[in-house]
């Protein structure tokens, strides 16, 4: 049985306490929940998508060195399965590892979203109005201001692009569409 939401928000508090990750774990879920929905896919594989999302930096807070090295440790024993546990190693794909080359859109898509939702947050925390009404126009301008959330590669966001083979503004928009409604920092 593939990963649910609802299982990994059990597995990821055994792992990780930093209040920061809990939110940086939402955002890319929702951003994979959206991605999925680009894809066309139904309700059960938008939850797995986004389980994904949620658990996808497990072994960050212990091993912030070693990231993406100690996720089937961590998982297997929860039982996890092991599609489940490649597709999150893939996300650190020449960041932290070399392990597992990112070639489902699933894989990709997390490799995209993962530092464009940082991005994202951090416009809607210097926004009066948040998340609401936030346009793919005015986050590219964010996106192109390097100083600007300066710790999310635009590297990584630009190559996660590419081998989905979409236009950064269209995963812009999947990563808007499925933050709409997230408060932070208020």
């Amino acid at each position: 049985m593939s990963l649910t939401l609802e299982k990994a928000r059990e597995i990821l508090p055994k792992h990780t306490m930093e209040a920061h990750l809990f939110t940086h774990a939402d955002c890319v879920s929702a951003a994979m929940g959206a991605m999925a929905k680009h894809f066309g896919l139904d309700d059960s594989e938008v939850e797995h998508w986004r389980a994904i999302g949620y658990l996808h930096d497990v072994d960050y807070e212990k091993y912030p060195d070693e990231h993406c090295h100690h996720v089937r440790e961590l998982l297997a024993p929860e039982g996890v399965e092991e599609a489940d546990i490649a597709a999150i190693i893939s996300h650190g794909y020449g960041i932290t590892t070399e392990e597992i080359e990112p070639t489902t859109d699933l894989m990709k898509s997390l490799f995209a979203v993962d530092e464009l939702t940082g991005i994202v947050e951090a416009y809607a925390l210097m926004r009066p109005e948040g998340m609401e009404g936030m346009q793919v126009k005015s986050l590219k301008k964010k996106f192109k201001d390097k100083r600007f959330a300066a710790k999310c590669s635009r590297e990584i966001i630009t190559r996660g692009c590419e081998m989905l083979g979409m236009e950064p503004s269209e995963v812009m928009q999947c990563c808007i569409d499925g933050m709409q409604g997230m408060t932070f920092g208020k």
